[in-house]
């Protein structure tokens, strides 16, 4: 464990262990030093040399919205624009999905035809799946999405959907498009990274404040805030894939007479496609993950059905709602992942009839036909009817208060515990840390590690949030995070360890963690509030489990991927089964550790911002709040602050990694 721990430090364990003191010390004794000089600023950023950013953030977004004009239109003329244009297909979609096509409003209004059948619906995407790899795939979507209709999600749930269809074709164009002009030009790239950082770090409420001040309340806002969300894996995925692919293949591509346009379309991006679908995977899952959060804006469908379950206290209704998703996002992950690794097929006769060249178009062309015909005079083959439904809402509500009332001892001395032995001695730790020397602490923290340029980059940023008054709910922020992410660790590295040297529980693990990522980041709210109630605790149970999966799948992949031959050589120099571990693996998979701590913050800092809903009192709350007052510059000072937050973590891990692989001789 020495040695380990001392490939991490590098051996300067004085150093840390010297600035930890000093750090510790100044938390201690900092109300004492106040209260003896009779100066706050000490321990608080002087409110006279605040910076009114807010304010001048606020004025400009005024003046973008009301006076900006750009010769023949003005900005307002903008954002009508972009908001017609995405508006159309989203209402053609929903009209299929959801309300059917009419002419007229209210009781005037004459339909024309009906929305798809929940029966054809379900066949399509039984259709999708058997195309995108088998039967025992078409036979899990079509469960899943049986599920919605049966249990009565069926309408929010195509709502959600209708969102999806339109959010994820956008996101997924636009990264690409980003990803071919980084990857053709590398100046693209570098001015694109800081943005990708922000838009990857920033919390996601803080999107939603000047959305809502530039497009309104409505399902439109909310589709532009999702694809700003889900766009930068896919830019990213896009630009790695298109680097990737062998100069072989581009050089004969070249022989061949392709000019530079047929030679991107034509070879090098079908050559990426299967890297350029975990991009897609990856957009598909955000959106999903950001249905809830963006119905605070008007989005509607499962996400509005949980948040005003969570509103109400509706136990059983939450849980039905959280379900619907989870389904739904297990569905759409697992077909979309067939498509990452889906092999090329051959192409049919061209001298057979069409519905023998494509059978499950014309499959599913029939099905839509003859389920719609129908459904004018059987109004159940449009949506399932809700005697035929079943609803498990009072089987959830029963449950959880017979949970709360026999175990209710046994959570309190838990979140009694946790509480005065680890949350309260950590914030006390945090919350007492001058502000000037915390400035200094972590400039020196990230110099050290990560060179002068990063210290005094990190220095700033940490300036920054002090000095627009944000220090004390920065250190809140700070407490969370690391008292969760300590914990993820804890449990996700030993469980990420005996998943890369076991298969079984590989299996096993892989299949938790599988879950746990597939469901949207509000879905763990519901749960832990109805057993722990509001506050800290319960903010940290659902940050553990939402960050938990990161720190197990690089702690497999770095135990899976040391070479067979230094452990062959450790067994033949007599090392037991736990010096192996501690001497051999552990040193080694640092790198792929670190890698995972390093998610691990991101993923703790992008859901501690949600948990501002169970009452923390941190950054993710002045966010909330200023999307409640449509405050703009409130809320994006307070982004900015948690995204610098995640800035200077990845910075300084990325650096703690780095130094561990030159050690090592990892590349």
């Amino acid at each position: 464990m020495t040695r380990f721990l001392k490939s991490l430090t590098n051996g300067s364990r004085p150093f840390w262990l010297g600035l930890f003191l000093v750090t510790w010390a100044l938390s201690k004794w900092s109300f004492s030093l106040y209260q003896a000089l009779d100066a706050r600023w000490i321990i608080r950023f002087p409110k006279q040399y605040e910076l009114p950013l807010d304010g001048w953030i606020s004025d400009a977004m005024s003046w973008l919205v009301e006076d900006a004009h750009f010769g023949l239109f003005s900005f307002r003329d903008l954002t009508r624009f972009i908001a017609g244009v995405i508006e159309l297909p989203y209402q053609l979609v929903r009209s299929m999905l959801v309300d059917g096509f009419s002419v007229g409003q209210g009781q005037q209004a004459i339909e024309l035809a009906p929305s798809i059948s929940w029966i054809a619906i379900i066949g399509t995407m039984a259709a999708v799946a058997i195309y995108a790899k088998n039967k025992s795939l078409a036979l899990l979507a079509g469960l899943c999405f049986a599920y919605l209709a049966i249990f009565g999600q069926w309408e929010s749930a195509m709502v959600t959907l209708a969102s999806v269809l339109i959010a994820v074709p956008i996101g997924v164009a636009g990264g690409l498009m980003l990803g071919i002009l980084s990857y053709r030009h590398p100046w693209v790239e570098r001015a694109l990274r800081p943005v990708l950082d922000l838009m990857q770090t920033v919390p996601v409420f803080a999107y939603l404040v000047p959305i809502l001040f530039l497009f309104g309340f409505g399902p439109i806002s909310a589709l532009v805030a999702t694809v700003i969300y889900a766009m930068p894996p896919m830019v990213r995925i896009s630009t790695v894939a298109l680097q990737s692919v062998p100069e072989e293949i581009i050089e004969a591509g070249r022989m061949v007479g392709c000019k530079p346009r047929q030679l991107m379309w034509k070879v090098m991006l079908p050559t990426a496609l299967p890297s350029l679908m975990v991009g897609v995977n990856q957009v598909i899952m955000l959106t999903l993950n950001m249905v809830i959060i963006a119905s605070m804006i008007g989005a509607g469908g499962l996400g509005y059905d949980v948040l005003t379950s969570l509103r109400r206290l509706d136990i059983g209704g939450g849980i039905e709602a959280g379900l619907a998703i989870v389904v739904m996002a297990i569905a759409l992950d697992r077909v979309s992942q067939a498509f990452a690794i889906r092999r090329v097929r051959p192409r049919p006769d061209p001298t057979l009839p069409v519905y023998q060249r494509h059978p499950l178009i014309s499959t599913v062309l029939a099905l839509i036909f003859v389920t719609t015909l129908t459904s004018f005079y059987l109004p159940a083959f449009r949506v399932l009817p809700e005697a035929f439904t079943i609803t498990t809402g009072a089987f959830w509500t029963a449950m959880m208060e017979w949970i709360n009332i026999t175990f209710f001892d046994t959570f309190e001395a838990i979140k009694t515990f946790f509480l005065t032995t680890l949350l309260l001695p950590v914030k006390r730790f945090f919350g007492g840390i001058p502000w000037a020397w915390g400035i200094i602490a972590v400039g020196i923290a990230a110099g050290r590690l990560g060179g002068w340029k990063l210290g005094l980059i990190s220095a700033l940023m940490t300036l920054f949030i002090a000095a627009n008054g944000l220090w004390a709910k920065a250190m809140v922020t700070v407490y969370l995070v690391s008292v969760s992410v300590l914990i993820a660790s804890a449990i996700g590295i030993p469980l990420g360890i005996w998943a890369g040297q076991s298969a079984r529980a590989n299996s096993v693990i892989g299949s938790l963690i599988d879950t746990l990522q597939t469901m949207p980041s509000f879905v763990y709210l519901i749960p832990v509030v109805m057993l722990f109630r509001v506050g800290d605790f319960s903010a940290m149970i659902a940050v553990v489990l939402y960050a938990l999966a990161p720190a197990v799948r690089y702690a497999a992949h770095g135990i899976r991927s040391i070479d067979s031959e230094l452990i062959e050589a450790g067994k033949v120099s007599g090392c037991t089964e736990r010096q192996l571990l501690w001497r051999i693996k552990l040193p080694l998979a640092a790198p792929s550790l670190l890698l995972g701590l390093n998610q691990t913050i991101m993923l703790a800092l992008s859901m501690l911002v949600i948990t501002a809903l169970v009452g923390t009192r941190d950054l993710g709350q002045e966010v909330y709040i200023a999307l409640t007052k449509a405050n703009t510059g409130q809320g994006i000072i307070a982004g900015l602050a948690v995204a610098f937050i995640a800035i200077i973590a990845d910075r300084i891990v990325t650096a703690l990694s780095k130094s561990s692989q030159e050690r090592l001789g990892v590349k």
